[in-house]
């Protein structure tokens, strides 16, 4: 067993914000205009690091500073920018009839929910819904025709409560290749009778999405319409420890361009990530030969690795760099399946005499199990240590937001452009009003 994982060196982040997710950036104010539900999508193996934090209250954030609580905001009083007919002011009336408010969801689906231990995910569930009130979450594969069911019913549900609006407008949101055009695929399919072509291209690399989709019919009764965007990345990922694991984690799951980062790097992190997850029989012990311990150095890995798999240079040498990337696409593939597996809480430690073990759930939520804790390890428990992580994921959050960290120097200096062209449009405007008023 593993006692001691020490984290591994990571280089610092790449840089991947292509013009199509600035544009698309600009456009959301004025999507949500139309909007009734946004379903934001996310990846379970990454449950906090997925959350793209333009879309949160983020003062020092433009294009999509608070767009969705704005949009929350302005539907919760009854305003709709430039709908007709909209509750507006009079939606304080006494005579306003609540059943005319517009419609005004925010669901999170967390994708990829077969790639995560099962035990996690109802407290999960629970943590999210006491840290987020706003917030429906929602746990799916896509390979699972319940889960798809589950949300278009979902989705058939939010647009009865509304049977004054004509049809139910969703837009769905995210980082890229999370799954968004796969899902809208799939609920298209069940949505609609009969056999429905595939409406939206897919592709195992982010970025196949570059457009806002043209409406899709999810349902005739009530009708439901969906709108596909493209993923959007953060334009900076930090600095720092923070902002290299963050890079890593969405390489692992091929949100970031491939070629980005070196594969040995990520099968580093990979490696250490599935040891925290499970110290005493980590998944990718299948991977080698009998007997063989868990290990900590990535080269020792990937040498046995190689060995087995009869990747071998000239002389007999093992090829760690082929031996990288197939460990990488394993557990994209089938590695995942594994390492979902994992118990909550193993019987090793009470036989070790432990004071306290490391547990995992997902790449993002890591807690401490002490030797008092372990004889009461239940759903309440594990929900408490997912709060405490949540509580950290947002005050590092803003602790960036403070320091500045979260924002590249190249965004600094854009801002500052944006904020001395402000002052200037200010001053002309002010002297064109005084010699108008002379």
């Amino acid at each position: 067993m593993l006692t001691h994982i020490p984290f591994p060196p990571l280089p610092a982040p790449p840089s991947w914000f292509p013009g199509h997710m600035l544009q698309f950036q600009r456009m959301l104010p004025t999507l949500l205009n139309k909007t009734d539900v946004v379903l934001e999508l996310r990846d379970a193996r990454l449950p906090l690091t997925s959350i793209n934090r333009n879309f949160e209250v983020t003062p020092n954030t433009i294009c999509l500073a608070g767009a969705l609580q704005k949009w929350r905001r302005e539907r919760s009083k009854g305003i709709v920018p430039g709908a007709p007919g909209t509750v507006g002011a009079n939606a304080t009336a006494p005579d306003a009839s609540p059943i005319a408010a517009p419609a005004c969801e925010r669901i999170v689906v967390f994708s990829k929910r077969d790639l995560v231990p099962e035990w996690g995910i109802k407290p999960f569930q629970r943590a999210m819904t006491a840290k987020y009130p706003d917030q429906r979450v929602f746990f799916a594969s896509w390979n699972r025709t319940r889960d798809i069911k589950a949300l278009n019913e979902l989705l058939v549900s939010v647009a009865k409560e509304h049977p004054h609006r004509p049809e139910l407008n969703v837009l769905v949101v995210g980082m890229p290749n999370v799954g968004k055009s796969t899902l809208l695929n799939a609920l298209r399919s069940i949505g609609i009778a009969g056999p429905t072509a595939k409406a939206l291209r897919t592709s195992a690399q982010p970025g196949m999405t570059r457009v806002l989709s043209t409406r899709l019919k999810l349902s005739v009764d009530p009708l439901v319409y969906a709108y596909d965007s493209p993923g959007v990345m953060l334009p900076f990922l930090g600095r720092g420890d923070k902002g290299a694991e963050r890079g890593v984690k969405l390489a692992l799951i091929a949100g970031i361009k491939e070629g980005l980062y070196d594969t040995e790097t990520l099968a580093s992190y990979l490696l250490y990530r599935m040891n925290v997850l499970d110290p005493v029989s980590p998944a990718y012990l299948r991977l080698l030969p009998p007997n063989t311990p868990p290990l900590l150095f990535v080269q020792d890995f990937l040498e046995l690795l190689a060995q087995r798999l009869c990747m071998l240079k000239r002389g007999g040498i093992p090829d760690t760099s082929r031996a990288a990337v197939w460990f990488i696409k394993w557990w994209r593939e089938e590695g995942g399946l594994a390492s979902a597996a994992a118990p909550a809480l193993p019987d090793y430690a009470p036989e070790l005499g432990l004071q306290s073990c490391r547990r995992g759930w997902g790449f993002d939520l890591e807690w401490a199990v002490d030797a008092a804790e372990s004889g009461r390890y239940d759903e309440a428990l594990i929900q408490a240590k997912m709060e405490e992580c949540i509580d950290r994921f947002e005050e590092a959050a803003e602790e960036e937001e403070r320091d500045g960290s979260a924002i590249s120097s190249t965004q600094e200096k854009k801002r500052a452009k944006e904020m001395q062209r402000t002052r200037q449009q200010a001053r002309t405007r002010a002297r064109l009003a005084a010699k108008k008023g002379r």
